[in-house]
């Protein structure tokens, strides 16, 4: 009788600190997306330039956002937007990786610019519902978030209107996205 009620006592406490450990976790919502939480808070994927589908690569030698801005999105993306008509799906992501470049003269001419080291990444992830109205990173069918090479567990991004529409304005017609820089869309 003592055995059985010692690991009644035991497999209650097991199921107690498994029950606390779930609850302090950082809840994701799983329904939606793997890289955003209950709240809206984005997270930077990882493995995505091993995984993902590569949608173009844009260059901007001597601007103010100089450098390689390379672009991803999740399998299937393309062809369910292909299939919807161009438009993203629900839960869609993409990610900008933006590289510093350097320009060289090689065999293969005189001014050659390759891609150097990460500087930051942009997510997006459509979101058709509006699920997170209250998070200031959320807007117009998109959430935005920004991560520096520096800390890239951090979205250092405060508002999408602030720090992120100004450059998509351009796109508004297209979803946001400049879609003609993406050749495996057409």
């Amino acid at each position: 009788m003592k055995i059985e009620l010692s690991l009644i006592t035991t497999g209650v406490i097991t199921i107690m600190v498994l029950i606390t450990a779930y609850s302090a976790a950082p809840q994701v919502n799983d329904s939606f997306s793997p890289y955003v939480d209950l709240d809206g808070q984005i997270t930077l994927p990882t493995n995505f330039k091993e995984n993902w589908t590569f949608l173009g690569a844009w260059t901007l030698p001597g601007n103010k956002d100089d450098g390689m801005h390379i672009v991803y999105t999740e399998p299937g993306v393309v062809k369910k937007f292909k299939e919807t008509g161009n438009r993203f799906p629900d839960g869609a992501v993409l990610i900008k990786e933006v590289r510093s470049i350097k320009s060289e003269a090689m065999t293969t001419g005189a001014n050659v610019i390759h891609a150097e080291n990460e500087t930051l990444w942009f997510v997006m992830i459509k979101d058709t519902k509006g699920r997170f109205s209250d998070n200031p990173n959320w807007g117009d069918g998109w959430g935005w978030a920004l991560f520096n090479a520096g800390d890239p567990s951090r979205n250092v991004s405060t508002s999408y209107k602030k720090d992120c529409l100004g450059c998509h304005i351009p796109a508004k017609q297209t979803d946001w996205i400049y879609t003609r820089g993406y050749p495996v869309l057409k």
